[in-house]
Parts: structure tokens; sequence; C-alpha cells
């Protein structure tokens, strides 16, 4: 279900090395015995080279950048639809069927709406204050029931603009995840809990300092989750809390965090062929499924990672724009079948992303890649 092509990666990729700018572990090893060792590469992250190309061929496209005035309405809709259900829900038992399948239907796709919001707040695309941006993932970030919006952005950012680079990248998973997972019941033990892994992980790589920003954050959460259990009780509580394990969880919403950047069909390195016939394992992919409907577009990851100043709205309009960029580019047909094959697929797990030991500078920095162009 993921198709992959070469003939415009190997035209906006930057000149390869010798051994074709990526390598996974060792060459002609098992790849399953071989998947905790990653893919390492010797190039600059793709991205920024498709960015200038496009721009290049179509100037028209920084146009698109720039904050989408509808993000705001949506995230105190979203918020609102969360606050309600948990007040319907205060007298409903937590094994109820009710009170399950309300969270698991509608809190943890709700849930997975305010992550995303964050995430395009955390560029500055909601408002052009970047004050405002930040009290409004503060609001968003209310319903999650942990504060976590103020810490997101840093080390979001830092992906951007270290995308792959051991050390800097938390997104990647460490080599400890990758040996200790690297079977079947792990590969499920981690998509089950994969939003636990998601904030534990970054705190385990570096810390960011605090910051003004994170205590508001804190203080807003907790006063507002003790304010919900004295006048809706704990089950109230609860029901947000439990949306936000299931939308990182067996959600068909959640399977964004793999599908992004995971590996699932790499360029093979077939014994005879020459270093110059091979093409770099690809390190983004996208989705262009109706699920992007819920997710902020979120599923256009290679465009994201493009321009990451244009909002999810024009998103699509880059990608028709820029379509001779993106049509032979990886992608996912369904983000169901992504959790399916990377828990079954045993050529599949934490081991499949591309890794750099090169860092670009800045860590956490204030404004996203696409902002300085």
């Amino acid at each position: 279900m993921t198709t992959i092509t070469s003939s415009s990666i190997a035209t906006i990729t930057p000149s390869r090395t010798r051994d074709t700018g990526s390598q996974r572990g060792t060459p002609g090893a098992d790849p399953h015995e071989d998947s905790k060792h990653f893919f390492w590469t010797y190039t600059e992250e793709p991205h920024r080279t498709r960015r200038q190309a496009i721009i290049q061929a179509h100037p028209e496209v920084t146009k698109l950048c720039g904050p989408e005035p509808l993000t705001k309405y949506l995230v105190v809709a979203v918020v609102s639809l969360q606050i309600t259900c948990a007040y319907l829900l205060r007298n409903s038992p937590i094994l109820s069927w009710p009170f399950l399948l309300t969270a698991y239907i509608v809190g943890a796709t709700a849930n997975q709406n305010l992550f995303l919001a964050i995430h395009e707040i955390s560029h500055n695309l909601a408002f052009r204050s970047p004050r405002a941006n930040r009290l409004l993932a503060v609001a968003a970030n209310l319903p999650i029931g942990i504060p976590y919006s103020a810490a997101f952005r840093p080390y979001h950012l830092t992906h951007h603009k270290s995308l792959g680079v051991d050390g800097l990248d938390t997104d990647l998973p460490t080599a400890l995840e990758a040996a200790f997972l690297d079977s079947i019941l792990g590969k499920a033990v981690f998509c089950t809990f994969q939003i636990l892994f998601y904030a534990i992980r970054p705190m385990m790589v570096y810390n960011v300092p605090l910051t003004g920003l994170h205590l508001l954050n804190i203080v807003a959460q907790v006063s507002f989750d003790l304010l919900l259990v004295r006048y809706a009780g704990g089950r109230a509580l609860a029901y947000l809390i439990l949306s936000s394990f299931l939308a990182g969880s067996l959600h068909p919403c959640a399977a964004h965090f793999i599908a992004e950047h995971y590996v699932f069909d790499p360029q093979p390195t077939a014994k005879g062929r020459g270093a110059a016939d091979l093409v770099p394992v690809p390190e983004t992919f996208s989705y262009y499924g109706p699920l992007n409907l819920l997710t902020y577009n979120v599923g256009l990851h290679n465009e994201h990672h493009d321009f990451p100043a244009v909002p999810w709205t024009r998103l699509p309009i880059l990608h028709d724009t820029a379509r001779e960029f993106y049509r032979d580019l990886p992608q996912h047909k369904s983000w169901t079948w992504v959790i399916w094959q990377f828990i079954w697929d045993r050529n599949v797990g934490l081991g499949c992303r591309v890794k750099r030991a090169q860092a670009l500078k800045g860590v956490g920095g204030t404004q996203s890649t696409a902002s300085a162009m």
C-alpha cells in the first residue's frame, strides 16, 4: 500500500557520496536482523533542496505563507466539543460502552486534532503575533489534560531544522527503543503506547530550558483540570486523559506519527548495482486520504517539511502548484494499513528511520525553517 518511485527524488537530492548517501547497518545483512541499525546518510536533508527548486520553478508559492484565520475558530470549536463531552459523561462509569466508545471515536479524534492544532500553531500559523499563537496553543492544550504545548514547540522546530540528526531530532527512536522493541510484540507495544514514548523520549535526549511560557502552560492546565473536577467530577477529567491516550494509540489518526518518516519500502541495495544507480532512502512520506480533513492536512508531510510556513489550508494548493515535484515521491494510501504493516511486517521496525550525524545550527529556535526564506 506504499507507493515509491525514484525519478523526482533523484533529480532534487543533493549529490550523493560514494555509498549513495544512505547506508543501513551492514550491507547484505538480513533486513529483520539489521532493523535496529537505522539508515545512516551523509547528505543534507532533502526538503531545503526541494524548497529552493520549487521556488525557482514556481516563485508564486511564497505568497502561500502566512497565518490561517480559520485555525483559531476550529480550536475554539474542538475545545468546546471536548468540554461538552466531558461534562455529559460525568456520571457515566469509565468502563461503560458509552464512555469508552465516545472516548475512542469522538475524544481521541478531537484530541488528535488538538495535537495537530498545536503543531500548526507552533509554526506561528494562527496569528501574526507570536504571543497570540503561544496563548492559543495553551488554550488548545486544555482538553488534552496534560500540559505540553510550551515544551512541544522547541522540540518540534528542532525536528524541522535538524531532521534525522542523531541526538537532536527527538522524533527519532533511540537505539534502545529500536533494539528492545524489534519484534511483533514490541512494535505492538510501541503503537499502543506511542503517546508515552513521544512524551518521554525528548526529555531523555536533551532538555530545553524552562521559560515563563512553560509555567503559564502548567498553571493554566492544572487550574483547568481542578475546575473541571470541582464542577464536573473526576470522570470528566478521566474522559479527557483517556481521549489523549487513545489519540496516540491504536487509532487511525495516530498512524500519522509512524507514516510521516518511517521507511516502509526503501530502494533496495541490490547486489551488482552500481552506486550511481541507487537512490537515497526517502525520509518523508505523504498521505493524501480523507483523514486529512480531521488532522490539519498533516498527511501532506513532504509539502509541510518543504514549506513549514504554509498553513494547512494552503498545502493542497502548494501540492497542485508544484505537482511535478510531488507526484513521484513516496506516499501512503491508508493510515490504518500503516499501523497494520508496521506491526506485522518483519522488514519494518523502529530502526527504519534515516539518521544523519551532522547538525544544522540552532536548537529549538523561534522560527521555522521556512520563516527565514
